[in-house]
């Protein structure tokens, strides 16, 4: 466990110090450790408003609107 601690402090020392750091799991990308400024840049770009999904030049609206699920309707019963 020491040795895990103190190589996630190398690990982050290195993301604040020469950006981000990719982190594999059996040579597997898995992760990347990043400062947290630039987490929120990346994390603000992302996002998009209602009002300016629907003024882009490439708005479509049909996206927008669920799909009704073609379900089928029960038998009724007669009420006396």
């Amino acid at each position: 466990m020491q040795e895990a601690e103190s190589r996630f402090s190398e690990l982050l020392e290195a993301s604040l110090e020469q950006g981000p750091q990719i982190v594999t799991r059996r040579g597997v990308e898995t992760a990347v450790l990043l400062p947290i400024e630039l987490w929120r840049r990346l994390e603000s770009l992302n996002r998009t408003n209602l009002k300016e999904l629907l003024l882009a030049p490439e708005a479509r609206t049909e996206n927008l609107i669920p799909s009704r699920q073609q379900n089928r309707r029960r038998a009724t019963q007669a009420v006396e």
